[in-house]
């Protein structure tokens, strides 16, 4: 464990110094963490961006560039590198009610409004020179701002993005000025953006001809309108997914071309002399060094005194019949897919974000959580009344003394990864990720989130561990039942994504058109799920019950979940 610990502190430390590096170009570009209010009272939160060419002296173009839903500002790190290694201020905005910008989500044109009125008032920034640049979500938030200062910006690109959805303001031939429009050949959310079903039909819709101002066919790569009449248009269609356009020199590489064309910043380069990557590189380090910290960190801490009770006398192995194991291993595998899609949408109307709940898709992956988890303990009960198992057989001893003391040492655990984490992100303003997987440190209302979150995953991870822990397994290596259950826990959204995606690829549409976004969430899940079922297994096989690691992925994904996500509702203690 000593080894494993050494790795990943090394991990870190390489990843952080080469993220740091990219992205402040070795020291040419610095990065502020910035925070506002706004005339509504409101916080909005952004990363600033400032190469060194650029001072009240010698003002610079600005971009803003907005994330898209369910994501924090660092998510636009690829686009932000870029834009400043060639002269650009960029101003990476948290868009209102996610990262650390005031909830709720959707408001107050998303926060582009007031994120324009902020870049536009930088003495470092040359107000005649003007970018607008959002992913998604990100998209709809700076036509927001284009629309409440149609004279504020001179050129735009969408990436992955509409005009006329969600309550933005419809495209036509004059608005948004100078438009790029950057828009996948396999993006998961055509229907819903552009009204076409198959990515690359896009071309042919009303709504794209009309914002193009023509009635014809959009050709890829062909300019149309005029720059000097703010009227340009040009459509590029990198041969990736929706959330792919963050990993795409091409997606960056079209938005780089335009504002270079569009706002001639003080070092254009080649548009596809990219760096960025190399800070994605570094990130994806660092959470793959803070994964391996996990065990090392709870067995260093297993072994000291105040934590003893967490650990119990080991559980005997015992015989499963056929069925039951059968059972079990499909309430594991194949339930929790069935039920993904069907319990997130239901909870849109019957765990709707609230002043308790503010979170919308958190709420859906509670309720999806307790769908899996009722099976998982109704497959437990049965199994008692059958003797199949007992409580003790599955590492449930009931002793108030063995449940405190596996919940210090968990909070212990994570709190020391929180500690990191958290100095990481304060000195180099680094969070841990790589593409849509991120971990960083939490704001002071996202911690009282997480608090009121905490019970219903504990809930779900307590009959999680139960159930995926079978007596009859404990004749495997710890390695091995480690594998098993992360395979397990896995291979069913394997699936279930290669079932969604193989149309797409094939020139068709996801095989569940309906469930985009649920979609690009089930890829967080295969690392997430197989990295529980670790997790829990080894702590399992140390302490020889449940709690310790049901309690440590508690703390971990509800973490995960209420930093990485929108907060749709103000919390209750807003009004107090």
């Amino acid at each position: 464990m000593l080894k494993i610990a050494l790795v990943g502190l090394a991990l870190i430390l390489v990843g952080a110094f080469l993220g740091h590096e990219v992205q402040t170009a070795g020291g040419s570009i610095q990065i502020k963490d910035v925070r506002w209010q706004t005339a509504d009272g409101d916080t909005l939160s952004a990363l600033l961006y400032v190469p060194e060419s650029a001072s009240p002296a010698t003002p610079a173009p600005g971009i803003l560039a907005v994330h898209g839903y369910i994501n924090t500002r660092e998510t636009q790190s690829g686009f932000a590198i870029e834009f400043a290694r060639r002269g650009f201020v960029v101003l990476a905005l948290d868009q209102a009610g996610h990262g650390y910008s005031s909830p709720p989500a959707f408001a107050n044109g998303f926060g582009g409004p007031a994120g324009l009125e902020y870049l536009r008032g930088l003495s470092v920034v040359d107000p005649t020179r003007i970018g607008l640049e959002g992913h998604s979500m990100g998209g709809w938030t700076v036509l927001m701002a284009a629309a409440a200062y149609p004279d504020g910006y001179e050129a735009m690109v969408l990436e992955g993005s509409s005009t006329g959805t969600f309550g933005t303001p419809a495209g036509t031939p004059e608005f948004p000025r100078n438009l790029k429009l950057v828009f996948s050949l396999y993006d998961e959310f055509s229907g819903f953006m552009w009204d076409a079903p198959i990515p690359a039909d896009i071309v042919s819709t009303p709504k794209l001809k009309q914002l193009f101002g023509t009635s014809e066919t959009i050709v890829a790569g062909k300019l149309y309108g005029s720059f000097e009449q703010g009227s340009a248009r040009e459509l590029a269609m990198p041969a990736v997914t929706h959330p792919g356009d963050h990993l795409s020199t091409e997606a960056i590489g079209a938005a780089v071309d335009w504002f270079q064309r569009t706002l001639l910043p003080p070092s254009p380069r080649p548009q596809l002399e990219q760096a960025w990557y190399l800070k994605e590189y570094g990130t994806l380090l660092m959470l793959l060094g803070l994964t391996l910290l996990v065990l090392p960190l709870f067995e260093l801490l297993a072994k000291q005194k105040v934590f003893q009770s967490a650990t119990t006398e080991p559980v005997a192995a015992a015989n499963i019949p056929t069925i039951w194991r059968k059972v079990a291993m499909f309430s594991t595998v194949v339930i929790p897919v069935l039920l993904f899609f069907p319990l997130q949408t239901i909870a849109n109307l019957v765990l709707p974000a609230s002043s308790l709940l503010p979170q919308q898709i958190t709420n859906g992956v509670v309720l999806w959580a307790w769908g899996s988890g009722l099976v998982a303990v109704t497959v437990m009960w049965f199994s008692l009344r059958q003797r199949v198992v007992t409580l003790a057989s599955l590492g449930l001893p009931v002793k108030l003394r063995v449940v405190a003391s596996a919940l210090l040492l968990a909070l212990a655990v994570v709190g020391v990864l929180y500690l990191i984490v958290l100095a990481t992100q304060e000195w180099l303003l680094l969070d841990y990720r790589f593409w849509v997987v991120a971990l960083k440190s939490m704001s002071s209302d996202q911690i009282k989130i997480f608090i009121v979150y905490l019970p219903f995953f504990a809930t779900f991870f307590l009959a999680l561990s139960a159930a995926t822990h079978l007596p009859d397994q404990r004749h495997l290596s710890v390695r091995r039942e480690a594998a098993r259950n992360a395979l397990l826990l896995s291979v069913g959204f394997v699936f279930l994504l290669l079932a969604q995606y193989l149309p797409l690829f094939l020139g068709g549409s996801l095989l569940v058109a309906s469930q985009p976004l649920l979609t690009i969430v089930a890829l967080q899940f295969v690392p997430l799920l197989a990295l529980i079922a670790i997790i829990s297994t080894c702590c399992f096989r140390r302490t020889h019950n449940i709690y310790t690691g049901a309690f440590i992925n508690t703390l971990l994904v509800t973490w995960y979940m209420v930093a990485g996500t929108a907060t749709q509702a103000l919390p209750f203690w807003s009004s107090m």
